[in-house]
């Protein structure tokens, strides 16, 4: 396995003049030295050893340099490996990064994605609790009230070439069988398509399956088209805002069958967190681990009201409305729906909802819109899952570096830079409107204080001498040009 610290490079024998060297961008260099003191290299080497052989095989890609990789495609917007690979070998801010000299190769998205599935899904779960850890020390992290909210990505398979499960026929071939058996031509695209366009629930996850990648799941998108998709759930810390634990489903699961999977996982992370010690000793995790649960109203059901209060998590879900409800044997479901309308009535439910959709949104956000990450280049649950891990880790590393200095990534930096240079602008001609005196009028100015003083001594004058008898009429007026 490969070392990315102890590892000796030959210098070379002559000082080469035309080799270029980069001054590095502001912000890796901040997120290498927060990274370097929190000894990232050195945790990432010792949870990896055992996938890498001592002797035999290729040259490796060290752990720590596969994940920092792998944040770069958070930070610079790159939503595939190859992109990534493409985008490190032509930058040398990412290679001073990366730590890779001018005379070494980066490496391909096949190294990337082979390192990928070398590492099990674990050892990522490991590195975004490794994050999480430092955000706990920084204070970033309360584990009080926790948000769950769900999104969809489009998988990398495609429509046309699901399959029946029980058959293994295509679409086409299909829509032609049923063609045959109505006595309809075959050979006629568009009467298929009529015939096609007439059909009820023709999209059932049930009898179609994509055989490339058979855990995606056909559902609506956000955008509003039919595709096969993943699902995945944040839980989000709605004091700070960091993101507690991630979870993968296929695309048609329900948000209150996920919800059973992702409130246990974010409990056992902040669970992970209350031992570890903060930077300065005001801020603390939650001793007693989770306490609320606020989500939307597709997780409003009474099973999960139920689950959750037998696992002593006060629950503020919104309720649609669903009129008057039968509660004959449904005591505990009732009981608890109405434990749970008193709370969101109040102004603490209120704003813990409003808070769900500020801060849970801002993720997605984040995540999937600014870390291009809404349509997925992996396939199956367990690569998806390992993605998303890494995005929310980089999302956390985002928040803690805004935190430090202002900016969470290096467009956000740029954007932070020009926004005082612009405000140096403007104050500087704020000064600049100031009115100030020019030369000629200093010199009106001095002409005339001049000029007074001789209409004040030539006025003593005059009142002397008309005291002593010398002057008849003591009046004397100034003369005005100055004025």
């Amino acid at each position: 396995m490969g070392t990315r610290r102890r590892r000796q490079r030959q210098e070379e024998l002559w000082y080469r003049r035309d080799l270029a060297e980069a001054p590095g961008h502001p912000f890796y260099r901040r997120l290498n030295e927060v990274l370097d003191q929190a000894g990232f290299d050195e945790f990432c080497e010792a949870r990896c050893r055992q996938f890498y052989h001592e002797k035999l095989g290729r040259p490796s890609l060290a752990p720590g340099m596969y994940f920092r990789v792998m944040l770069i495609g958070f930070f610079e917007g790159i939503e595939s490996e190859r992109g990534i690979a493409w985008r490190v070998a032509d930058s040398l801010c990412l290679r001073q990064f990366l730590q890779i000299g001018l005379d070494e190769r980066t490496p391909d998205h096949v190294t990337i994605s082979r390192t990928r599935r070398l590492m099990d899904e674990a050892a990522h779960q490991e590195v975004f609790g490794w994050v999480l850890r430092q955000l706990a020390r920084t204070g970033l992290l309360k584990g009080r009230t926790i948000g769950i909210d769900a999104t969809t990505l489009e998988a990398n398979a495609a429509m046309k070439s699901i399959v029946r499960r029980d058959t293994e026929e295509s679409y086409t071939e299909y829509l032609k069988r049923l063609a045959e058996a109505a006595g309809l031509e075959a050979t006629d695209e568009a009467a298929l398509r009529r015939m096609d366009r007439r059909r009820k629930k023709k999209g059932s996850n049930e009898e179609w399956v994509n055989p490339y990648d058979p855990e995606a799941e056909i559902t609506r998108l956000k955008d509003g088209r039919t595709a096969l998709a993943y699902k995945a759930e944040h839980a989000v810390d709605l004091d700070t805002g960091a993101i507690v634990a991630v979870t993968t489903h296929g695309g048609a699961v329900g948000d209150t069958t996920s919800v059973g999977e992702t409130l246990p996982a974010a409990g056992e992370a902040v669970a992970e967190q209350i031992a570890e010690p903060t930077g300065d000793g005001k801020f603390k995790v939650n001793a007693k681990g989770v306490e609320e649960l606020v989500t939307d109203k597709g997780y409003h059901s009474g099973d999960v009201l139920v689950s959750a209060q037998q696992s002593e998590v006060r629950p503020y879900i919104a309720e649609p409305d669903r009129g008057r409800r039968k509660w004959a044997g449904k005591r505990a479901e009732q009981a608890a729906v109405y434990a749970n309308r008193q709370r969101i009535g109040g102004h603490r439910g209120k704003q813990l909802l409003k808070r769900r959709g500020e801060l849970v949104e801002r993720t997605f956000a984040h995540a999937y819109e600014t870390g291009a990450l809404r349509r997925l280049y992996v396939r199956g649950k367990q690569s998806v899952q390992k993605r998303l891990l890494l995005q929310a880790a980089a999302c956390n590393l985002a928040l803690l570096l805004r935190k430090m200095m202002g900016a969470g990534t290096p467009r956000a930096l740029h954007d932070v830079v020009a926004h005082l240079f612009f405000v140096l602008l403007r104050f500087i001609s704020a000064i600049n409107a100031i009115p100030v005196p020019s030369r000629s009028l200093s010199a009106c100015m001095s002409r005339r204080i001049a000029h007074r003083g001789r209409c004040v001594r030539r006025n003593d004058a005059r009142n002397r001498r008309f005291r002593h008898g010398l002057l008849s009429n003591p009046s004397f007026k100034c003369c005005q040009r100055f004025a």
